[in-house]
């Protein structure tokens, strides 16, 4: 349909003379004589965009696609003046809000509330044991990832940015590792939350540049007490 036909159409069912929308859109944009909507009404010239706009304010025009170019099949308010579409509108919030015609979307699952051991790392340097100690508090939370058996709480700035100190970070049990995993190890009995590192022998790394690598010696036992998670 031609542009300046369906602006025509639209007025006469809303119900305005020219002189009526250019009064209108005089208040809301530059001011415009009803000879200006006689001209954008056989297509001698187009409203600028914010004139546009207003127009559709003052039509009720809703859905600009299927009023202009007919895409998208009809408009609901299509043959509407300004009171029908308001009238309309109205009924269609009220069958929102209505429990047998508004579609209901599935309610979120309920967050899970877990507890796991919380451990101060190290809690017992030296020792090689402190997680089969009975030093540790419980701690309670809907963020814990599912996977995770057990928390510690970090010790210093060796793996910052990621981790800083005292910050909980959530460990999975575990004896395997990849390589560029950061787990939980004790070496030489104390303890340590590091990246494993196996491309040049097997060393612990820190992700803070200040602290040199830890390059395992075979002549002392590394234990994987887990993988960080989250």
């Amino acid at each position: 349909m031609e542009f300046g036909k369906r602006l025509t159409e639209l007025r006469r069912a809303a119900g305005f003379s020219q002189q009526e929308v250019a009064k209108l859109l005089s208040k809301h944009t530059v001011p415009i004589t009803n000879r200006a909507v006689s001209k954008w009404e056989t297509g001698a010239s187009y409203p600028d965009a914010a004139q546009f706009i207003w127009l559709c304010e003052i039509y009720g025009v809703t859905d600009v696609v299927s009023e202009f170019l007919g895409i998208g099949g009809d408009s609901p308010y299509s043959g509407l003046n300004r009171e029908g579409v308001r009238m309309a509108s109205e009924f269609i919030s009220l069958l929102r809000l209505s429990d047998r015609y508004s579609e209901r979307l599935p309610a979120p699952p309920a967050k899970v509330i877990r507890t796991v051991p919380l451990y101060d790392l190290p809690v017992s340097a030296g020792t090689g044991i402190f997680l089969d100690s009975d030093n540790y508090e419980s701690y309670e939370s809907d963020s814990i990832p599912p996977e995770a058996n057990f928390a510690v709480r970090i010790s210093g700035d060796s793996m910052e940015p990621m981790f800083s100190d005292g910050q909980i970070v959530f460990v999975r049990s575990t004896t395997e590792l990849a390589s560029g995993d950061i787990g939980i190890f004790i070496y030489n009995g104390d303890s340590y939350c590091k990246k494993l590192d196996k491309s040049d022998g097997l060393r612990l790394m820190s992700l803070n540049p200040r602290y040199k690598p830890i390059s395992i010696k075979y002549a002392y036992e590394l234990r994987v007490v887990g993988k960080v998670v989250g």
